[in-house]
């Protein structure tokens, strides 16, 4: 199994350097090294930054990919409209477990990132600037760049500047949900869709983007558009910071032009010569099978024609030595887990997809896949924020790259291969909760409830549906699809409601106590039970 991806990993560059400059001299750049590195930085103003960041066609490093120049002109003439100061946000909340990049840009170099930030600032005439991460590590380096810079939060500061650091969750790395906890609140999307350039912290327009963003433009900045576009592809130039890891010898962060074949990236951290697949642009990416990798160079425009995706930077390749859906299994249910569990396409949906996707596995044939479609598109473009339409462009992608080992799970016994593990999930220790921030902290561990259905008494009314869609969805004929199934924790106490309410007293809860005291937070019935389990009510 791949051992977890270090939280600052290996650099390497591909050709000459610019956002890893020095990083050959020391490991982190503090303001003086920064300084004989880079060279100083002259202001600029709005609308100079703004035709800088079109000519060098300057996009969001953090996945989306908007424009920086339509960003900056939106922030600031809704500022000038309303006759209010903007606000600057960087993005360093890297809270994917296959992303690094920022990461290390923080903790190496975290005085570019906030040379771009500050220029914006200061074109822009704002007199706030804040800076999201997620990890104690760039939480300490960031604190320590503005300390080096002089730059406090204290009022009558010129700018005043500080750090927000929320806890490591999917959703955190949203730009409603770090502007939503800079102002006080959670760090979860706030459940409709917002604009940051209109309204963002304390109501402001506010510059929010991503860290490698900042000091792509602080690169540009000192050395100009025409010799900025001198490396890389002429209508992509520049470099891209990549995260490689998966099935490879080495996990790194790779500095590379853009323009560079795929092939060659995978060939410096160690990849199987011939991958079964690669995942291109993370947990929200898209698979490229073994015989697109080859076509693909990277680049957004390449990879988007070839199927694939540049997102935030995450590229993992997997061997011909596992299972690829039972990879892409633990990723859905992954990102099942990190839901805000605000909205119902991602709170249920995502859930649901994970189990078509085990489904198609345990050897649920063709309506198992046929399910995994029909709820994959189901949660698309109607969630609160972006994670269900990327988790189920996941899926999809999974399914289009794989077809023969679909078709073997489907429609015969499996691949007949393990699943090793090598996409990396959990960090730090801490397992995703699936619930809302700011709540009471559950209970850790699997659930030990299993609903049952007693198809002796089952009229398929259809209660346990309305009551319980986590476990239940009705097929054709009205009927439950399942005849058990465990219960997720958040869920519990639906179950035994839809246990208690069912007309027809088909459904009875069970508790798995061996191994472990009975739990008693529920209201249970009990009902005999022996074998180490404890019936928890039947329709009572």
């Amino acid at each position: 199994m791949n051992e977890a991806l270090p939280n600052i990993p290996e650099v390497r560059v591909v050709g000459l350097p610019q956002l890893t400059s020095g990083f050959d001299l020391v490991e982190r750049l503090d303001l003086p090294m920064h300084l004989k590195v880079h060279g100083p930085l002259e202001p600029m103003g709005g609308e100079q930054l703004a035709q800088l960041s079109e000519r060098i066609n300057l996009k969001g490093r953090g996945g989306a990919g908007f424009p920086f120049h339509k960003k900056l002109r939106s922030v600031a003439e809704a500022a000038i409209r309303r006759g209010v100061r903007p606000v600057v946000v960087v993005n360093g909340s890297e809270d994917e477990p296959a992303c690094r990049k920022d990461t290390v840009m923080i903790n190496r170099a975290p005085h570019l990132i906030l040379d771009g930030a500050l220029l914006v600032a200061e074109a822009l005439g704002a007199r706030t600037l804040v800076v999201g991460v997620t990890r104690e590590s760039t939480q300490r380096s960031m604190e320590a760049a503005l300390s080096e810079r002089g730059l406090t939060n204290r009022r009558g500061a010129t700018i005043r500047a500080r750090v927000q650091r929320n806890p490591v969750r999917m959703v955190t790395g949203a730009a409603a949900s770090l502007v939503r906890s800079i102002d006080g609140g959670p760090a979860i999307p706030p459940g409709r869709k917002t604009s940051a350039s209109q309204n963002g912290v304390g109501g402001a327009p506010t510059l929010l983007s991503n860290a490698e963003t900042f000091a792509q433009l602080a690169i540009a900045a000192r050395i100009g558009a025409e010799r900025y576009g001198n490396t890389g592809l002429y209508d992509e130039p520049g470099t891209v910071m990549l995260t490689v890891s998966g099935a490879v010898a080495r996990p790194m962060v790779i500095e590379a032009p853009t323009g560079v074949p795929l092939r060659y990236i995978l060939q410096l951290a160690g990849a199987p010569p011939v991958p079964q697949g690669v995942l291109t642009g993370g947990y929200h990416g898209k698979w490229l099978d073994s015989a697109t990798v080859n076509e693909a160079i990277v680049s957004r425009n390449s990879l988007d024609a070839v199927g694939g995706a540049l997102g935030a930077g995450a590229i993992l390749p997997i061997s011909t030595a596992t299972c690829p859906l039972g990879e892409s299994l633990r990723v859905a249910q992954w990102l099942a887990e990190e839901s805000a569990g605000q909205c119902g396409p991602c709170y249920l949906g995502l859930p649901a997809a994970a189990r078509g996707m085990e489904d198609i596995l345990n050897g649920g044939g063709p309506a198992a896949l046929e399910a995994l479609k029909q709820v994959a598109n189901a949660v698309k473009r109607r969630g609160a924020c972006s994670h269900p339409d990327g988790s189920a462009m996941f899926l999809e992608s999974t399914i289009k790259a794989f077809t023969d080992d679909l078709a073997a799970h489907v429609l015969g016994n499996g691949c007949g291969r393990p699943v090793e593990g090598v996409l990396p999930l959990f960090e730090g220790g801490q397992q995703p909760t699936g619930i809302p921030g700011g709540q009471a902290e559950p209970e850790q561990g699997p659930s030990r409830q299993k609903i049952y259905v007693d198809w002796t008494l089952c009229r398929g009314h259809g209660l346990c549906a309305d009551i319980l869609p986590e476990v239940f969805q009705l097929g054709a004929d009205g009927f439950p699809t399942v005849a058990q199934a465990g219960v997720p924790r958040y869920a519990e106490a639906k179950a035994l409601r839809a246990v208690r309410r069912c007309p027809a007293l088909a459904l009875r809860l069970e508790e798995d106590t061996r191994g472990a005291a009975p739990r008693q937070n529920l209201p249970a019935v009990r009902e005999g039970g022996g074998g180490g389990r404890r019936a928890l009510g039947r329709g009572r």
